[in-house]
């Protein structure tokens, strides 16, 4: 058995309202990626490291989620991007923090990670590692969309709390629809048992400069070791303070996939924590849960591909 699960971000409060506008878009990225993905993983010409890779950086392409171009403005205007992904046959990992001119922060990582030295890299000299070794760079400029520089704008004005308007659609906001914008990420095991993380993120609208949520950090927002893989999203604070995604491999011990990911959500939320987390196991079980209105997700097993939004998986 092979799986490619995805996530792109949850959010929101209340029932979810159905789709919006851009969602069609958000769904076409998954489904493509997931049935070329996932049809490689399942022929066995992709392991489960390069497959996550290779799906985040689609989503990382794809302008309506939050990571690579697409991602939401700071406290100061600009992009910055947190990105960090881990192999569970040895646990090896590669992390980067507040990348700003490197198209695809999951590829940077993932240089660290081949490395095996360092684990972490910060700002410019994250960059400059990403340049030295092949990953292709963009002006700041590039990564700002019409839509992030509309929602940084709104948040300015309004003097709103940072990330405030990370859930909703400005540019679409005539229905008054609210959309769930966040982290992506990505978890796979491959035909050969082995299992991989990696996640990806713009962080929050008007995030102060420095702000580090639980993307990049090994063990809050991505995990994997040689029995499960987990992807987080949602208020990265609190994602740290429990050590989500590791504590759900903790659990995991003792529960099945999905009592172990819902009982860390349930700890996350004391601590002002929304959102969710996709994981799985070396089995080739899959869950994908989320305590907030909506999340982007999807799914390949074996030849089927599944997508979701609100509460089921439907399309």
């Amino acid at each position: 058995m092979v799986v490619l699960a995805v996530h792109g971000g949850a959010g929101g409060d209340g029932p979810w309202r159905g789709m919006t506008d851009a969602d069609p878009q958000r769904l076409a990225c998954m489904r493509a990626l997931l049935n070329d993905i996932g049809e490689r993983l399942h022929a066995g010409t992709l392991d489960a490291l390069e497959a996550v890779t290779l799906a985040v950086e689609a989503m990382e392409n794809e302008p309506l989620f939050n990571a690579g171009k697409g991602s939401v403005l700071d406290a100061s205007g600009q992009v910055t991007m947190d990105a960090s992904i881990m192999c569970g046959q040895d646990q090896a990992a590669g992390s980067v923090i507040g990348i700003r001119t490197s198209r695809h922060p999951v590829r940077v990582a993932r240089r660290l990670l081949d490395a095996g030295w360092p684990v972490m890299l910060y700002g410019e000299a994250a960059d400059a590692y990403g340049e030295e070794h092949g990953v292709e760079q963009v002006e700041p400029t590039w990564l700002v969309t019409e839509l992030r520089s509309a929602q940084w704008a709104k948040w300015k004005e309004q003097r709103l709390r940072p990330g405030a308007t990370d859930e909703e659609d400005a540019l679409l906001d005539h229905d008054g629809e609210q959309d769930g914008w966040g982290t992506v990420g990505a978890v796979a095991l491959d035909a050969s048992g082995r299992l991989a993380a990696a996640t990806s993120t713009g962080g929050m609208t008007g995030k102060p400069l420095g702000r580090v949520g639980d993307t990049p950090l090994i063990g809050a927002g991505t995990w994997a070791d040689q029995r499960i893989a987990v992807s987080c999203t949602g208020i990265g604070e609190a994602f740290i303070r429990t050590a989500a995604a590791h504590q759900t491999a903790v659990l995991h011990r003792e529960m099945k996939i999905e009592q172990a990911a819902l009982a860390v959500l349930d700890e996350v939320g004391p601590f002002g924590g929304r959102g969710g987390m996709i994981a799985v196991d070396r089995e080739g079980n899959v869950t994908l849960p989320f305590q907030t209105m909506l999340m982007y997700r999807g799914m390949y097993c074996d030849g089927s591909v599944r997508l979701g939004i609100g509460p089921e998986l439907m399309y």
